[in-house]
């Protein structure tokens, strides 16, 4: 009696699973990059997703025979166990471009997320708005338009730039809390083509989105990786530090064998001249759990490093000077990128650590062309604002205003001095020069009085002893002792969730 409609069913399944065709799947196949649905079922726990819009169509009658799904693959999944939502932007159907029907489809999934707790996951590869859809009045203006790109931070938004991305795949990795791109893969606020035709010049694709500016000029990539698969891979780390939702702490995880074991090394490692240069990342490695730093911008401002990890298991955010760059001076790009991160951290509930090197805010023209005063000030309010728990460790130098943006002069739950400490507000050998107009070429008998008296009163133990840090501790000590002190200071009446009181910060500032 059914087997009509049981044969209808299995054949327009079978057309919209064919997306846009065989010859355009192959072509894929043949150039090494992934379809759609492979990146689903590759990005997700095997048989888990459940999705919605499966027989979703262009609105244009004439067009519903070739726009499987209307371009846009949406649904849910689970990683690891825990469920996510996903759009899965499907180039072989009319390039993934954006309509009213498969906008709709985005937008449920979103407010489905949001209600319920679930990362959002936008794989991101597309041609922009569909025309002739969104010609007129009319079209231009139907959609979720209101809340289409409203980011309040509920759950997490992570978004990979996978292919050429313009148009909404753009603006969901601008929105993004972590954004993964493959190298070759291109985003812009419009397509190479339209672009040149607007400016009358040819267009490097690469020059106008590739991975390199993204990820070293706009800042706007926190990761850039080689293959679809490697992409995938890092969104399910990423997401591995942090809850599902704003609502719950972040998961906790085995502690590695063998975390620790080589903290002893630290003062091999960190040199015992203040300016001479080293990279943190190797001490971070030493103190953290096993394997578990997973690092985000790092070829954009490169002075600070901004990495997740784990402490005894637990999901930490860590900001750290890297005196190998720059010697560790802070520059703009450093600032907005640890703005960024403190934002992240702040609103899923991870606690900070803040691991101090510094000789201050580097100086000078280019810096404020960059807007320098206003990067360290919007630093200064979001450390103002963050309610997880934040702890600072100086390891070596701190000078200047900075010591407050790095967690000094009350800004941290706790500070915490290595014995190899000194606090100050600036390099004594430049305020040698600069109060007494001394250098150690023109008298360096004078200049070595004058730079012991402009060193007096800086060192860990000074600092201790007007509370201004609260425990001075052998480098070895670290790991244990941040351990101690995040559970101390632990939101247990809050069962481990802060205020979230920069929810609504721009995430593109």
């Amino acid at each position: 009696m059914f087997d009509d409609l049981i044969q209808e069913h299995e054949e327009l399944r079978r057309k919209v699973l064919s997306m846009g065709g065989e010859r355009k799947l192959q072509q894929r196949a043949q150039e090494g990059v992934m379809n759609a649905r492979e990146r689903i079922d590759r990005l997700v726990d095997s048989g888990t997703f459940h999705e919605m819009g499966l027989f979703a169509t262009s609105i244009r009658p004439e067009m519903r025979e070739r726009s499987a799904a209307d371009g846009k693959v949406t649904g849910y999944g689970k990683i690891n166990g825990r469920e996510v939502a996903v759009v899965s932007n499907d180039f072989t159907v009319m390039g993934a471009s954006s309509s009213s029907v498969n906008t709709r489809k985005v937008g449920y999934v979103k407010r489905v997320a949001t209600r319920h707790g679930m990362p959002m996951i936008f794989l991101g590869e597309s041609t922009g708005a569909r025309m002739p859809d969104v010609m007129g009045a009319s079209g231009v203006g139907s959609g979720d338009r209101p809340t289409q790109y409203l980011r309040t931070r509920e759950t997490p938004w992570v978004s990979a730039v996978l292919g050429h991305c313009y148009g909404s795949s753009s603006w969901y990795a601008a929105l993004g809390d972590f954004v993964v791109m493959r190298k070759g893969a291109i985003t812009a606020v419009s397509s190479v083509k339209l672009t040149a035709r607007a400016i009358n010049e040819e267009v490097d694709p690469e020059t106008l989105g590739g991975w390199k500016l993204h990820t070293e000029v706009t800042g706007m990539v926190d990761l850039a990786v080689d293959t679809d698969e490697q992409a995938l891979d890092a969104i399910g780390r990423f997401l591995s530090y942090l809850p599902s939702h704003h609502n719950e702490p972040p998961p906790v995880c085995p502690v590695p064998e063998g975390s620790g074991d080589d903290i002893g090394r630290i003062l091999d490692i960190l040199p015992s001249a203040r300016a001479q240069v080293y990279d943190v990342r190797k001490i971070l490695n030493l103190i953290y759990d096993k394997d578990s730093i997973f690092e985000l911008k790092p070829r954009f401002g490169k002075s600070i490093v901004t990495a997740l990890a784990r402490l005894g298991g637990r999901s930490v955010g860590i900001v750290a000077n890297n005196p190998i760059h720059k010697g560790g001076a802070i520059d703009p790009q450093a600032c907005r990128k640890a703005v960024s991160f403190m934002i992240l951290c702040d609103s899923f509930n991870i606690p900070l650590v803040f691991m101090v090197d510094q000789p201050g805010f580097l100086i000078g023209v280019e810096g404020e062309r960059q807007g320098a005063i206003g990067h360290v000030m919007n630093w200064m309010n979001a450390i103002s604002l963050v309610t997880v728990p934040k702890i600072s460790v100086v390891m070596r130098k701190t000078y200047g205003q900075a010591v407050l943006n790095m967690g000094g002069g009350g800004n941290a739950d706790e500070v915490i001095n290595w014995f190899t400490a000194e606090v100050n507000f600036m390099d004594p050998r430049s305020a040698v020069s600069i109060v007494h107009g001394v250098t150690e070429a023109d008298d360096p008998v004078q200049y070595q009085q004058l730079l012991e008296q402009m060193t007096k009163g800086t060192s860990a133990y000074d600092a201790a002893a007007v509370f201004g840090a609260q425990s001075v501790i052998h480098p070895a000590q670290t790991r244990a002792h941040l351990i101690r002190s995040l559970e101390i200071h632990g939101m247990r009446l809050t069962g481990g969730v802060g205020e979230h009181l920069m929810r609504t910060w721009p995430t593109s500032h």
